[in-house]
């Protein structure tokens, strides 16, 4: 026994250890985990790819039952292998392996549709798969009918309802009550009864065997018709002492010429009774005295009406000449160079407004105040006034 010696079998026929990730991936699983490390979801590859995400959905699954055509499996396959980074034949040849699939000659039955049949895939069962049938679970499940109605919205509606009906309600109240006629009693005598015979009732007949017996007095109302006068069809016209066409205005009233006027009896009539002789009347406005401002000078001028408004504005140029309008309240003068500046009322110059070289402010322009404040301008104290004004008389006598 101590020569004995024991000998080990060959270790090469053990079987060899295996790890957790020693097994066989399916094409589904490799898919579904690209697509998940891109980040991709089945709505995501349908958008980029233009492929029905039920379509990626069976290709993971291997089930060619959910294709339309088997003639585009292919495509289909090789296309969503480019897309995640696989290898086009490999996936394609991992497809057909797991669901049996293989492709058939194009005018072949079998590569027109795959409607009615059935594969059964070889390898491991699936097991329960959400994306193992044909219909398309990833797609959200459509809500309720009655799950978008909240019951604020019909309280507003009902609200809404409630005040359109009584706005209605109102408006046909009132065109009831607008629309009702109402009969209210008036002293007027009706037409059948004003078209009586006035006469009727007024006598009656007297038997001559008992007169004073059946005599019955006629009432009130037959005898004020009996008695009423007739309307009169041609009204009544009374004739004037002359026609309206004879009659002239120069001889009457207060508008006669002067040398007519001591001989219209009105007026004298008129005259015994106040004591005063009557005044001829007034038909035309009298003579406003026109007011011009002259400048023989350059002058920076501006005229302000009495409400602010600004009438004028701007430098006068020698012999430049402004008609100051006539208003109410008389406007005021501001001068930059008082000294260029004269005042021509009824063409008579006044001026000038004040020394040169000096400014003047808040000068009214009105003739009573320009006649009493300037005297009237001397023509041969400033010669550039006395060419202005010789050159105006020469130009009115022509």
């Amino acid at each position: 026994m101590i020569g004995k010696t024991f000998k080990r079998a060959d270790a090469s026929g053990d079987a060899e250890a295996r790890g957790f990730d020693a097994y066989d991936l399916r094409l589904g699983d490799v898919m579904r985990g690209e697509r998940a490390t891109m980040g991709k979801s089945l709505l995501d590859v349908q958008r980029e790819l233009k492929i029905k995400a039920a379509y990626i959905a069976a290709i993971e699954n291997a089930d060619p039952s959910a294709f339309d055509t088997p003639g585009f499996i292919a495509g289909y396959v090789r296309s969503y292998a480019r897309y995640l980074g696989m290898d086009p034949e490999e996936a394609f040849a991992g497809f057909c392996a797991e669901s049996g699939f293989a492709t058939a000659h194009g005018m072949s039955a079998e590569a027109s549709s795959l409607k009615g049949k059935t594969y059964d895939p070889a390898g491991v069962p699936l097991g329960k798969d959400i994306f193992s049938a044909s219909a398309t679970p990833f797609v959200p499940a459509g809500d309720a009918m009655l799950a978008g109605i909240e019951p604020r919205a019909i309280g507003s509606v009902l609200v809404l309802v409630a005040l359109i009906g009584g706005l209605g309600f109102g408006g046909w109240t009132v065109l009831q009550e607008v629309q009702k006629v109402q009969f209210a009693p008036v002293e007027q005598t009706p037409v059948v009864v004003s078209d009586l015979d006035p006469l009727a009732g007024a006598t009656n007949a007297i038997e001559p065997s008992d007169a004073l017996a059946g005599f019955e007095a006629p009432s009130a109302q037959s005898l004020d018709r009996l008695y009423r006068p007739q309307a009169l069809d041609v009204p009544v016209l009374v004739a004037r002492d002359a026609p309206i066409s004879t009659l002239r205005r120069e001889s009457i009233g207060a508008i006669l010429p002067q040398e007519d006027r001591a001989l219209s009896p009105d007026l004298q009539l008129a005259e015994a009774e106040t004591g005063e002789p009557v005044p001829p009347v007034q038909v035309v406005a009298p003579n406003v005295p026109e007011l011009q401002l002259v400048a023989v000078r350059p002058a920076w001028v501006r005229i302000r009406a009495a409400d602010g408004t600004i009438i004028y504005e701007g430098v006068m140029e020698p012999g430049q000449n402004f008609v100051v309008p006539a208003t109410e309240e008389p406007a005021t003068l501001r001068v930059g160079e008082s000294g260029a500046m004269y005042f021509a009322v009824n063409g008579v110059h006044y001026g000038p407004v004040g020394p040169s070289g000096v400014v003047t402010s808040n000068v009214a322009l009105s003739t009573d105040n320009l006649t009493q404040t300037y005297a009237v301008a001397d023509l041969s104290a400033d010669d550039d006034l006395a060419e202005i004004v010789n050159v105006a008389e020469v130009v009115a006598e022509e």
